[in-house]
């Protein structure tokens, strides 16, 4: 600055030391925290949890051996194992006890991976061109490495919020109908463990689009998991004296039939929010279905530009493919049995029965029999919660300024089926933004980007926080 004094000189360079000062207190702060988080997660990501060769126990007793190295009581930090290689962690933070615990939950098995088809060692966590890569990176140990990071940060805070912090880390998650599921054996035997007011689990991340946030999702509901076999039986006979009506064929044209059926369109209130808010930039078409279904025309034509798009009919109604086929038992003969397995995703208040009603009446062949098959888990829809959706959406606008916080229901099932379905509410939000198709979630290479995965950290900090009252 011209023309400063020697004594505004002074103070100019004074408080900028002291500004050096702070911020490097600040880094200092911070690194620590940083490299624990890398560390967990490293830990963590590198323990296969696969179904085939896996052991969550392993990886439960690594993450309590965190806890308790972190100061956490015996008493406080609970493993839980139901058979060889399946394991579930429960820990818990206390607080004043003036309102009702909330529950972090997320799952320490990952689905397969095969080294031979991967462009890297899935089980060997790798940082490379921005991203964390290896199995489990995202789904779900990115967000368990999280929340017990945050947990003993909070821990060594000596933060004593108004109600207790639970975590749990479970088994099984990514197997249906397991009798080891931990989450569904934790509120069904040990409820005491991880009864609360409401939980916060995997389901809803952010979209990137081009490296740029432009939506942060919040999973209120999913579908519910059903599926049922389509079978026929014949008495087959030599293929030199073919028939029309054989097994293969029945059964072929029955899944043709089931391919054209259309259950019945309707929205709730997550379905209902999510679409005003996605088609905002859609089409004109899209825009006048979805207000021709909120006006209760269920006319196909109507309804044929929400219909047509996989993304928006999987929001709009129950929906069933053909995923498994078996039939034959020569090369040289007619098949005696046919079989397709069904897989139907429910919307989360509708009746079963409705839909092998459905089914039966797309086949319309009494010689096509429609099997239910599993058990099916009721889960209705998480209350709009203005306590948990309020502080998603503030901290959201703070870190991701303008990205709309948006109410989802996933076609796909998570262990927060079973929350809801014992009446603890619970709310998909991670933090985590990922690209659209290119996670690998499920599939080959999964990654996550660095920089989101440490910025979903401090989100889920903030929002511990917040609604703990630490």
């Amino acid at each position: 600055m011209k023309n400063s004094s020697p004594v505004l000189k002074a103070t100019h360079a004074l408080l900028a030391a002291l500004s050096l000062v702070v911020l490097s207190q600040a880094h200092a702060q911070t690194l620590p925290d940083e490299a624990r988080f890398r560390s967990i997660y490293r830990e963590l990501v590198e323990i296969n949890t696969t179904e085939s060769v896996g052991d969550t126990l392993i990886a439960a007793k690594a993450m309590a051996k965190r806890a308790l190295d972190a100061g956490f009581p015996a008493d406080d930090v609970q493993i839980i194992s139901t058979a060889p290689r399946k394991g579930n962690l429960v820990v818990r933070l206390r607080g004043t006890g003036a309102k009702k615990p909330m529950l972090l939950t997320a799952h320490l098995d990952v689905v397969e991976a095969k080294r031979e088809d991967w462009d890297f060692d899935p089980f060997v966590l790798q940082e490379k061109d921005g991203y964390f890569r290896a199995r489990g990176s995202i789904d779900d140990k990115g967000e368990a490495a999280i929340f017990l990071s945050n947990l003993i940060r909070l821990h060594e805070e000596g933060a004593r919020p108004l109600r207790d912090i639970i975590l749990a880390l479970t088994t099984d998650e990514e197997l249906a109908d397991s009798p080891h599921d931990g989450t569904h054996i934790l509120l069904e035997q040990h409820r005491d463990l991880v009864d609360a007011e409401f939980a916060l689990n995997e389901g809803g991340g952010g979209t990137l689009r081009d490296g740029k946030p432009i939506s942060a999702n919040i999973q209120l509901s999913e579908k519910v998991y059903r599926s049922f076999r389509l079978e026929v039986k014949d008495p087959g006979g030599h293929s030199a004296l073919p028939r029309r009506d054989n097994a293969i064929t029945r059964l072929a044209e029955a899944l043709i039939k089931v391919a054209d059926y259309q259950f019945p369109a309707r929205l709730n209130a997550v379905t209902s929010a999510y679409l005003q808010i996605v088609t905002r930039l859609d089409s004109p078409e899209v825009k006048t279905a979805l207000a021709a279904l909120q006006a209760g025309d269920n006319r196909p034509e109507a309804l044929a530009p929400l219909s047509q798009r996989a993304g928006y009919n999987a929001q709009i109604r129950t929906t069933c493919v053909a995923t498994l086929l078996e039939a034959g038992h020569a090369e040289n003969a007619m098949a005696q049995t046919a079989r397709a397995t069904i897989n139907c995703r429910l919307l989360p208040d509708e009746n079963p029965a409705d839909v092998e009603k459905g089914l039966k009446t797309a086949v319309n062949d009494e010689k096509v029999a429609v099997i239910p098959l599993g058990t099916i888990v009721d889960s209705p829809a998480s209350p709009m919660s203005p306590e948990v959706l309020g502080a998603v959406e503030d901290i959201s606008a703070d870190m991701w300024p303008g990205v709309p916080v948006i109410p989802t229901q996933s076609g796909g099932y998570t262990d927060s089926r079973w929350l809801r379905k014992y009446g603890v509410p619970s709310y998909g939000v991670s933090g985590i933004f990922s690209e659209e198709g290119k996670s690998g979630v499920h599939g080959l290479n999964e990654q996550v980007g660095v920089r989101q995965l440490l910025d979903a950290r401090e989100f889920l900090y903030r929002l511990v926080k917040r609604l703990s009252g630490a």
